[in-house]
């Protein structure tokens, strides 16, 4: 990993290199860029592929004190980080919250850098905080850093990631990437922190319509987009695959079988080829 320095904090990254077409992957709550490594392993031979650790709960280093942790804020820290390593036509893809963000990206004209994007089975409308799982994660935001580490050490057991609550219905393949995930908050005082931070921002945005309303501008994107969403999602509507392809003017869906939400996990080569097709095609 290598590291950069950005307004919030110090930020850690994946980067290819290349000369291919840049992909910039984000991931969402409580996880890392190593959601991306499968696609990646797929894509780097034709792509520059940069994917950044996001401070949402899986991070190594805390933010600053007074960073913006708010799902707009780290929206705007993306827009910093592409910035920063001079990206240009960067295709932004986002799964889970991930793609919430590239939403955020998408409709506010943030990041000159963005001639593109691709959402993956991610929230959107009224599906925030998503499914049981986002919810659940979102209540246990209210307590103090100090008991919400101790609720989070639950998640050392298997039976207990594999709830619908947890991530059972967010992966049926990708145990062992979860349990990476979880190390920090369970080891960090200051990733606690954060992660209290980003879950209460997050309720804040939920009770304000945050997604309601980026959804209502995202038309103005003219951008080619695509929306790739798993056919057995059950934390992220099928449906919503739909809507958000058909209010993009250059939008279309793609639906992948034998899957949940963390497509990047459970069908890692079947994403990286549509994404690789996506990108070939423009």
């Amino acid at each position: 990993m290598t590291e950069i320095e950005l307004s919030s904090g110090v930020i850690e990254y994946t980067d290819t290199g290349g000369d291919g077409p840049v992909l910039v992957l984000l991931h969402g709550l409580m996880m890392d860029a190593s959601l991306w490594d499968g696609p990646i392993a797929e894509l780097s031979p034709g792509h520059r592929c940069v994917a950044p650790t996001l401070p949402l709960g899986a991070h190594r280093q805390p933010m600053r004190p007074d960073a913006d942790l708010s799902l707009p804020g780290i929206a705007r820290l993306v827009a910093e980080f592409m910035d920063r390593l001079e990206l240009t036509d960067v295709t932004l893809v986002g799964n889970d919250t991930g793609g919430a963000l590239v939403q955020l990206l998408m409709a506010g004209g943030l990041s000159p850098a963005l001639d593109g994007a691709v959402l993956v089975s991610c929230d959107a409308f009224d599906n925030f905080p998503p499914g049981l799982t986002g919810k659940t994660l979102v209540a246990a935001g209210r307590l103090p850093p100090g008991l919400f580490g101790v609720f989070m050490q639950q998640m050392r057991l298997r039976p207990v990631r594999r709830l619908p609550v947890a991530f059972g219905w967010m992966t049926k393949r990708g145990d062992a990437a979860v349990t990476r995930w979880m190390r920090p908050v369970l080891t960090e005082a200051g990733i606690r922190r954060d992660t209290v931070r980003v879950l209460r921002a997050v309720a804040a945005s939920a009770r304000s319509g945050l997604l309601v309303a980026t959804a209502e501008r995202l038309p103005e994107f003219k951008h080619p987009a695509l929306v790739v969403w798993a056919s057995e999602d059950r934390v992220m509507p099928p449906e919503h695959g739909g809507r958000l392809a058909a209010l993009l003017p250059d939008g279309r869906l793609v639906e992948v079988e034998d899957s949940y939400t963390l497509i990047p996990l459970d069908q890692p080569a079947r994403l990286a080829a549509i994404i690789g097709e996506f990108t070939s095609a423009r």
